[in-house]
């Protein structure tokens, strides 16, 4: 009787903390317009973007990956991907974010845009450099 209590109590934790706290989901990009964007837990990764990772409050917080649509049905936006850290659902803090031509940003993240790292090309040259948000060469 006490375990079937633990576990009922258990479980019900661990429901909450995934519906009202963070935890580790998926989620889907969808374009409102006017680079405007929202989350939702539902979606098509041949047509929205593709989040997987740590989520707070609805949206990408914390580590995780935002991978662009399938390379099956390719798009101008083929074979982009980013992985590292967000918070509030914008690129915040340490990442990589891959072109879809193979060229790389290596850094940190400030609001959503570079600031402070290395761009390189698909053969890791280096090509920029970004220092509190401004590209260097």
């Amino acid at each position: 009787m006490r375990q079937s209590i633990s576990l009922i109590i258990l479980s019900f934790l661990l429901l909450t903390s995934l519906l009202f706290g963070q935890g580790n989901l998926v989620l889907y990009r969808w374009d409102t317009g006017a680079k405007v964007y929202v989350w939702k837990a539902f979606g098509d990764s041949d047509i929205n973007p593709k989040y997987e990772g740590e989520i707070k409050n609805g949206k990408p917080d914390g580590f995780g990956i935002l991978t662009y649509i399938d390379l099956v049905s390719c798009r101008p936006v083929c074979g982009k991907k980013y992985v590292g850290e967000f918070k509030d659902g914008m690129r915040n803090g340490q990442g990589t974010y891959t072109f879809s031509d193979g060229k790389k940003y290596v850094g940190e993240w400030k609001d959503g845009k570079r600031s402070n790292g290395t761009t390189y090309d698909n053969k890791g040259n280096m090509i920029a450099k970004f220092v509190n948000g401004v590209k260097r060469y």
